[in-house]
């Protein structure tokens, strides 16, 4: 039911509409600005990543591996634990590889429901306001660093009821993003749906404009896979609607 989820994630995406800030100490303005800041002026990024699935609270799949972006609109993430797979956007299509299955799945990013697609945003244009049509302090959320800030947004599509954009998905699912305070840098995204399932994306060691080679971002099938084209069978609280942006590629 839950395979892979953003971002990456999912990532990248808190902002404000003008207006629509709330007043108090802690400005979210301050925190998303200091987060597109950070990542607006990279053509590459690189990072590793731990993705979590929970179902009512109970953990059910954790998954790890390197992520790299690359601009304009380029995704690569390696899964390494507990088995390799590979997921790539080149900029067109997804494309997601599990070596096991001998089978590759392709669709077009922008119909893609998966929830790394959005993260792309991170080594894209970062304006977190094609998003998130409001964010702000995620009061009683305790950051998992320190120096964290944990930031709610609320999905485009999602103000005005269930059938909003044509996004039946947006209605109740809560979005939270935990930047780093000081340098904007994210390391957690957390999506929640009403039916008690979540995705989890944590980030550490970013690095920015790597050296990264353009191939990284493109998907070859080895010989004997099979193509299916369709949507991967990703069903963790989505919003395809709202989060199919454009991402950065990659290379090692």
């Amino acid at each position: 039911m839950i395979r892979r989820a953003i971002a990456a994630t999912l990532a990248s995406l808190l902002f404000l509409l003008p207006g629509s800030f709330s007043l108090s100490p802690q400005n979210p303005r301050e925190f998303v600005g200091r987060f597109e800041r950070a990542y607006r002026a990279s053509k590459t990024l690189q990072a590793d990543f731990f993705e979590r699935y929970f179902e009512n609270g109970r953990e059910v799949r954790s998954e790890a591996g390197v992520a790299y972006f690359g601009r304009p609109g380029k995704m690569r993430w390696e899964y390494r634990s507990p088995e390799p797979n590979l997921y790539i956007i080149d900029g067109q299509w997804a494309w997601f590889y599990v070596p096991a299955d001998h089978t590759v799945t392709r669709t077009r990013a922008k119909e893609s429901s998966d929830w790394r697609t959005p993260l792309a945003l991170l080594a894209g244009e970062m304006k977190v306001s094609r998003i998130c049509a409001r964010s702000e302090i995620a009061r009683g959320q305790q950051p998992i660093q320190a120096d964290g800030v944990v930031l709610s947004c609320q999905l485009r599509g999602s103000e005005a009821g269930p059938s909003a954009a044509g996004n039946p998905q947006a209605a109740g699912t809560n979005v939270l993003f935990e930047v780093n305070r000081g340098t904007g840098e994210l390391s957690r995204i957390l999506v929640s749906d009403p039916g008690g399932v979540q995705v989890e994306f944590r980030f550490a060691n970013w690095k920015f404009d790597p050296r990264i080679d353009a191939a990284s971002f493109r998907f070859e099938p080895p010989r004997g896979v099979a193509i299916v084209d369709g949507d991967f069978e990703v069903k963790p609280p989505a919003n395809k609607a709202a989060f199919g942006a454009g991402l950065a590629g990659p290379s090692r």
